[in-house]
């Protein structure tokens, strides 16, 4: 910033001096103005005796000695400052900005008021018809003051919109911050009177009636419309499979309705007395279990299915790998599902017998102890569901209800305790499926938010390629809604990324908080029944949320005392049926994973070999990926 002179500027000859018309001007009142009038000498008397000045060490303007503070920013005056002393304005400023103690806070605060305030509205030095520039110029005439330096107001204009302006850089750095975090508000249900999501997986042998049971529930609860099921009835007459009527409303696409087996997990929506439930139907079929794993991964409840009818049920509890009803209850409980329904269906096929009924729970419920089911959350209910018993009212058949006095399938899934939800930590996101929409530069995801909570506008990471993406809109059960939270099925219509970035498999996670991403782990797991050791070099299929990757156990760390949970064998050579070990896995390519700890749903993990689940268990420890 220019010193001032305290000396008029030699203007050059030719200049025209408008401020000359002021020289004999007689409206400017110093009274009027709060500046003193005492000892007022003329122009001339002070053209000989020069006042003694002070240097405003902020826009380091020249005031006579009487004066208490700055005739132009009106900061007081520092008394340190020696009159008539050469200073620059920026390197006296520092000190009084950075000072520390009260009195320099004091007086920052009151600097920056004045400065403001000088800027605004220029202090209102100017009288009913003159301006500030020319109240100035009235006082150099009068020679009061040096000449005001019309450089030092735009100077001074400027370093405080250089201070405003990184103020706000900082601010927008922040509201970005706060914009990809979910607000407070997410961490509450602010849905008031809305009913909780319950995500319920209907699972079993092929053949045991899930997509009839299902088809039919939605119908009774009016999801399915009379006009819609004439439709299926029509259709599957058609083709000589009338009794999958009901089955047709989840199996839609023509290679299942001409195999007749679910191939994909369908989803639906109904709501009960006390859930906005997501119906999850999965697949029966060994061929499908990757499929199934995917689906059902998202569920907080199960319904196995089984068919009372006599050979079965039978087949379903099978050891050779054939029998899905032993392998569905030992993923769901691998999934960390805890509440089970036995909807032991197609009790018509055998009169509604209890022995029958006894028979089955009997086989079953001993097995399901051996999963972990505690027996307290395992519900057993008896029903049909092509003969629409016990599904949503009490059975009207009396050969039925004269045993039964239990509740019907809709109640049993009201009596379920609502699931916990990791609202609280940090965004995470399986992608289940992408869909790439016809909007330009848009593409949906969707999947199971499994921990945080997102809304419109959010800003994500996305793994594992490490892109980011801004949310446009957010659809739960077909409907648009703004915020989503840990535990709602969603599709998600994200912007500002190119699709090719976008898998099955990947996750969107907070931009803070990536999620891991590997191709050697360790894991604590459970050995099934299985036919073949697991050795060291052994090829499997490594299974989590919705990855499938080829895999080999390159280490076989321990065997796990299954009670105690000790160590009580080290590095062995093989594991067999029945064992707990710690192994390490390495992949063929790196998956979107995390310790089991940290995230549930993205720490179980499966390994599969020749078409059966080998082992299930847990991740406890990444190894990164330059290891």
């Amino acid at each position: 910033m220019p010193r001032k002179t305290n000396f008029r500027p030699d203007y050059d000859e030719d200049y025209n001096d408008d401020y000359g018309d002021y020289d004999d001007y007689v409206g400017y009142d110093d009274k009027e103005h709060g500046l003193s009038t005492k000892g007022k000498t003329s122009q001339q008397d002070k053209a000989l005796n020069k006042p003694v000045i002070w240097s405003c060490y902020i826009c380091t303007y020249d005031n006579e000695q009487s004066f208490l503070s700055c005739e132009i920013c009106g900061v007081l005056r520092d008394p340190s400052v020696a009159s008539g002393k050469a200073s620059d304005a920026k390197a006296l400023a520092k000190p009084v900005f950075g000072a520390t103690d009260e009195k320099n806070r004091t007086t920052k605060v009151k600097i920056n008021d004045n400065i403001s305030a000088a800027l605004s509205d220029e202090r209102q030095m100017d009288h009913s018809s003159a301006s500030f520039a020319q109240a100035v110029q009235l006082n150099q005439t009068k020679g009061k003051n040096s000449k005001f330096n019309k450089n030092t107001l735009p100077s001074l204009t400027n370093d405080v919109d250089c201070l405003k302006i990184e103020t706000n850089v900082i601010r927008k750095k922040e509201d970005s911050l706060d914009d990809s975090k979910p607000g407070t508000e997410l961490l509450h249900d602010q849905e008031q009177g809305k009913q909780v999501q319950l995500n319920l997986a209907i699972v079993g042998h092929v053949d045991s009636g899930k997509s009839t049971l299902s088809g039919r529930l939605l119908h009774l609860l009016g999801r399915i419309s009379n006009k819609e099921m004439h439709k299926y009835e029509k259709e599957a007459k058609e083709k000589g499979k009338g009794s999958f009527t009901y089955a047709w409303a989840m199996d839609e696409s023509t290679e299942e309705r001409e195999r007749g087996v679910t191939m994909t997990v369908a989803v639906a929506y109904f709501n009960s007395k006390k859930y906005r439930v997501v119906l999850l139907d999965s697949p029966g079929h060994k061929d499908f279990v990757p499929n199934m794993i995917s689906g059902a991964a998202q569920a907080d409840a199960a319904v196995l299915v089984i068919d009372a009818s006599v050979g079965s049920f039978e087949a379903g509890m099978e050891g050779s790998g054939f029998g899905q009803t032993r392998e569905h209850a030992q993923l769901m409980r691998s999934f960390g599902v805890e509440q089970l329904i036995v909807a032991i269906n197609k009790m018509d096929l055998v009169a509604y017998k209890k022995e029958r009924f006894d028979f089955i729970k009997t086989q079953l419920g001993s097995f399901l102890r051996s999963c972990g089911f505690k027996e307290s959350n395992v519900t057993w209910i008896p029903l049909s569901a092509m003969a629409n018993q016990n599904l949503v009212t009490a059975s009207s058949d009396a050969r039925l209800s004269s045993w039964y006095r239990g509740l019907c399938l809709l109640d049993v899934i009201d009596s379920l305790q609502p699931p916990l939800r990791d609202v609280s930590k940090p965004l995470r996101l399986p992608i289940c499926d992408v869909t790439k929409l016809h909007t330009l530069g848009m593409v949906a995801v969707s999947g199971k938010l499994e921990a945080g909570a997102v809304q419109i506008g959010s800003k994500v990471l996305v793994m594992p390629s490490g892109e980011f993406a801004s949310v446009r809109s957010i659809e739960r059960d077909s409907s648009a809604c703004s915020t989503a939270r840990a535990g709602d099925n969603v599709a998600v219509n994200l912007h500002g990324i190119d699709p090719i970035h976008l898998i099955p498999g990947g996750v969107l996670c907070h931009p803070d908080f990536p999620v891991a991403v590997a191709a050697r782990l360790e894991l604590k797991i459970l050995v099934l029944d299985i036919k073949m050791p697991i050795i060291i070099g052994s090829p499997v299929e490594f299974h989590i949320h919705h990855v499938k990757e080829a895999a080999r156990v390159v280490k076989i760390v321990s065997v796990v005392d299954q009670k105690t949970g000790k160590v009580s064998k080290g590095a062995p050579r093989v594991l067999k049926s029945k064992q707990n070990a710690i192994v390490e896995v390495e992949l063929d390519g790196a998956v979107c994973v995390e310790e089991f700890t940290k995230c549930k749903a993205l720490g179980r993990a499966f390994l599969r070999s020749s078409g059966n689940t080998i082992a299930v268990g847990i991740i406890t420890r990444i190894f990164e990926q330059n290891a």
